[in-house]
């Protein structure tokens, strides 16, 4: 497969999605955008569906190679969430949140979307994964908090909070208010002193168990 064609075909079909909308990603407007003939998404990936469910996952790689850096550099929960409102309002911005809505619902009925946007997703929660690793080891809750769970618990709500500013804005709104005031009681743990660590700990461990 020539990689420039490939690259090509890809990029018109995120196009296609970004400014025209999944109902309108037929393999003659996605040749179009890319500026190749039809039969070239036929020779190279079979069909339409399956070009999509590429493009998903060439995206998905393009947004976490995109925001790698700012998240290696992110100091304390609070950064974390500051992050997340300012990428979910850049990738608003570019059209990304309302292609993510539809190539959701179009994986209710499609397995090749489905799957490629379970790998997109996967890409992002392993990035988080290795953030709050790092993150939660400077506070009381590292042992207590699962990073793995957290990394898939986060991913699940900046998902269903982009989807819900379509509808509720100001509740969207709300909701990241709501984060930073835990990533604020998180900090107040975090700056806590060695002895009231501990304390918070033994707190924690007590609790587990009961």
């Amino acid at each position: 497969m020539s990689a420039a064609t490939k690259d090509k075909l890809l990029e018109g079909a995120l196009r296609t999605l970004v400014e025209q909308g999944i109902a309108k990603a037929s393999a003659r407007t996605i040749a179009a955008t890319a500026g190749v003939g039809q039969g070239l998404i036929f020779y190279h990936f079979g069909s339409v569906d399956e070009l999509l469910a590429a493009a998903c996952r060439y995206g998905a790689e393009q947004r976490v190679d995109r925001y790698r850096d700012r998240l290696a550099g992110l100091d304390s929960l609070a950064e974390l969430v500051e992050f997340a409102r300012a990428m979910h309002t850049e990738e608003r911005e570019a059209g990304h949140v309302a292609m993510l809505g539809q190539v959701l619902a179009a994986g209710q009925s499609s397995p090749a979307l489905a799957a490629a946007t379970a790998a997109g997703l996967g890409l992002w929660i392993e990035e988080l994964e290795r953030v709050l690793t790092r993150l939660l080891a400077a506070t009381p809750l590292d042992g207590f908090a699962d990073p793995a769970g957290l990394a898939r618990a986060t991913a699940a709500s900046f998902v269903g909070i982009e989807l819900y500013e379509s509808v509720d804005a100001q509740g969207a709104g709300r909701a990241f208010d709501a984060l930073e005031q835990l990533a604020g009681l998180a900090a107040v743990l975090e700056g806590l002193g060695p002895l009231s660590q501990r304390a918070v700990r033994h707190g924690l461990r007590r609790g587990t168990r009961g």
